[in-house]
């Protein structure tokens, strides 16, 4: 595809895409997670650019202005692979080098899983393959981690208590180093999400993404990656225990490495140059 793609429509929604680097370039899809939209990659992508690949992120179900349908349902993981898929294919349907954080990782890797003819590698960055986190959050402390996901089932209060606590740390320069602290991330990051995501109401769509975590078909759910992949995980996630990192090479029958970078949860912006790097080998031990 030899021109630049500014959105694309899947389910009668309407994705926005940030597409750039050398219009020529492989390309990357970048997918990001939550509560984030594709702006989180804006420090990653010149590394990309650099080495020569065009990189697309697409801003997702529930982020997107003209992606944010009602219900639970409508944000369960096929729909939301369904919609990567329709990016691929918006991009010609020829494979892609897919990378996933966050939420976005679990995307990838049930992307990847269901549909390896449209992926050429994988990296996953902070959390694995679904079953592999689906068993630490039974066999470690993963549950009490990401309790918050139970939380979030709850109907209307979740977003009530974020959106409150944003705009309070917003006017409060106490409560603000203490929130960036807690949370790992920096400034810009926090003001990015508020802008975005508090008061560009994305909120209250994207939680959906957790209500509908156990809306699965159980052999999508079990259903291994071939195409070779990288997951990237970090020494200072609080989110995540690294047993997740063990456990992922279990649902790999491709080539698989495991990488680790002294970072937060947030590596593609503490890390960008060190994760661009992680990736761009990915590619290029692929493609020999």
């Amino acid at each position: 595809m030899n021109t630049r793609l500014t959105s694309f429509t899947h389910d009668g929604l309407s994705f926005d895409v940030l597409d750039e680097g050398p219009l020529d370039g492989v390309p990357v899809v970048l997918l990001h997670g939550w509560p984030q939209t594709a702006t989180q990659w804006s420090r990653l992508v010149p590394y990309l650019h650099e080495n020569g690949y065009r990189t697309i992120a697409p801003t997702q179900r529930g982020y997107a202005p003209g992606a944010r349908p009602r219900g639970r349902y409508a944000y369960r993981i096929s729909a939301l692979v369904g919609d990567t898929v329709a990016l691929i294919e918006a991009l010609g349907g020829s494979p892609v080098h897919l990378v996933g954080h966050d939420w976005g990782s679990a995307v990838a890797w049930s992307t990847a899983a269901a549909h390896p003819e449209l992926v050429r590698t994988l990296t996953s960055v902070s959390v694995p393959h679904p079953m592999a986190f689906m068993r630490t959050m039974l066999t470690s402390s993963q549950f009490f981690r990401t309790f918050y996901m139970v939380v979030f089932q709850l109907p209307w209060l979740p977003e009530l208590v974020i959106s409150n606590a944003f705009r309070a740390v917003g006017t409060d320069p106490d409560r603000r180093r203490r929130a960036l602290a807690m949370s790992g991330m920096d400034g810009e990051q926090f003001d990015r999400i508020r802008r975005d995501i508090i008061d560009g109401g994305a909120l209250k769509y994207s939680v959906n993404w957790y209500r509908a975590m156990l809306i699965a078909n159980p052999r999508q759910v079990f259903r291994k990656v071939t195409v070779p992949t990288t997951h990237v995980s970090s020494t200072r996630d609080p989110f995540m225990v690294a047993k997740n990192a063990v456990l992922a090479a279990r649902y790999v029958q491709g080539p698989f490495t495991h990488e680790v970078l002294d970072a937060t949860h947030w590596v593609p912006e503490e890390r960008p140059a060190e994760l661009a790097t992680l990736i761009t080998s990915r590619i290029s031990a692929a493609v020999r």
